[in-house]
């Protein structure tokens, strides 16, 4: 992805990897390029270690190379592990900010 195709607002996609089950409905995954650790709730027993899982999320701050999105909690990653899904666009006035001149 390009630098400039990412925007504040933008529906973004990481795919993950899943590393293991921690509870009954938790799994532990590894975002790249985030060094941490990770967990999303998973009610499906159908995943398995190595799997991919696609996690989806708004962005909310970019600077430079990394881009913070919200997974339920902030998650700062390189541009390029990212894929857009859907782009913000701004709503629409109906109605002038100022009143008609009498």
């Amino acid at each position: 992805m390009g630098k400039g195709r990412i925007k504040d607002g933008d529906e973004v996609a990481i795919t993950a990897t899943v590393r293991r089950r921690v509870t009954e409905d938790r799994v532990s995954v590894s975002i790249p390029s985030y060094g941490f650790p990770h967990s999303i709730v998973d009610k499906t027993s159908t995943v398995k270690k190595g799997q991919h899982i696609e996690l989806t999320g708004d962005v909310t701050h970019i600077d430079g190379d990394l881009v913070t999105v919200n997974l339920g909690v902030p998650v700062t990653v390189n541009i390029d592990t990212l894929k857009v899904v859907t782009s913000y666009v701004p709503p629409k006035r109906k109605a002038p900010l100022v009143d008609k001149a009498m």
